[in-house]
């Protein structure tokens, strides 16, 4: 995965325009597990800050290709907040905080490095269909909720 700086994506061709002026999460729609994540999120993101890509999607394809993931396992969420992307589990902890108290108390997990933090992420992402199993189509929203997802 590579770091970028903010909005690289816009300058780079190959990257549809999207509404970025929210921050977006990326997710695997076809692993039950990162689905459970957007339902989740979608169940407790009270004001709605929060639009949906799946990484199936010609926009999520193009953007793990801009940030140099593996455009067929999708083992990272990618959360783009202000033009930054974020992976693994610095995207994950972020995005849990934002949706305040109870929730943002997951900081604490910040006290553990990094490195130590991304294993344990890793080792969930790597065997994700394992744990929850995997969809034939994409995570399909209801009609309230198609208003926060990007094609």
């Amino acid at each position: 995965m590579t770091q970028r700086e903010a909005y690289s994506y816009r300058s780079d061709a190959s990257v549809p325009a999207f509404a970025d002026d929210r921050p977006v999460v990326v997710f695997d729609g076809e692993c039950i597990f990162c689905s459970g994540w957007v339902r989740f999120l979608l169940r407790h993101d009270r004001s709605a800050q929060y639009r949906y890509i799946t990484a199936q999607s010609p926009l999520g394809q193009a953007l793990y290709r801009h940030y140099g993931l593996d455009m067929r396992d999708f083992e990272s969420n990618i959360l783009i907040e202000n033009g930054v992307a974020r992976f693994k589990s610095d995207g994950s902890i972020r995005t849990i905080a934002r949706l305040g108290l109870p929730w943002s108390l997951m900081n604490i997990c910040r006290v553990l490095p990094a490195p130590v933090r991304d294993r344990l992420y890793d080792l969930v992402a790597k065997n994700r269909y394992r744990i929850a199993g995997r969809r034939q189509a994409c995570l399909v929203p209801t009609p309230e909720e198609r208003g926060r997802f990007i094609a």
